[in-house]
């Protein structure tokens, strides 16, 4: 079974920068993506970005050239470079595996709120 934990949430102003982490244990059937979402209070999960197992990555146009994801196979672990940060980025981000079987893992999340 999969496992997930995000960390590196926090509360930054706005034009600042965060790096959010999601780290993997356990089996997971390949190939799978590894996806970021994030909630914002009285607002739908939207997916935010997304990097496959063979390092291909997608972004929402809301954050494209803002956020950045690069992972680390070695420790199992996907990063979420936050630059130029929105107060409308406040939310809380979710690290999601999307498995060769379409089955879902996901992690408790990570609050990150944007204000000065």
């Amino acid at each position: 079974q999969v496992q997930l934990v995000e960390s590196g949430g926090g509360l930054v102003q706005p034009g600042g920068s965060v790096r959010l982490s999601c780290a993997r244990s356990g089996i997971i059937f390949g190939p799978y993506n590894m996806e970021w979402y994030r909630q914002a209070p009285g607002k739908q999960r939207e997916l935010v970005c997304t990097i496959s197992s063979d390092g291909y990555m997608n972004y929402a146009d809301s954050v494209k050239g803002r956020f950045t994801l690069s992972a680390d196979n070695a420790k199992n672990t996907v990063y979420l470079q936050m630059n130029s940060l929105k107060p409308e980025d406040t939310a809380v981000y979710y690290c999601n595996a999307r498995d060769s079987r379409g089955v879902d893992s996901w992690g408790q999340g990570t609050q990150v709120t944007v204000s000065s």
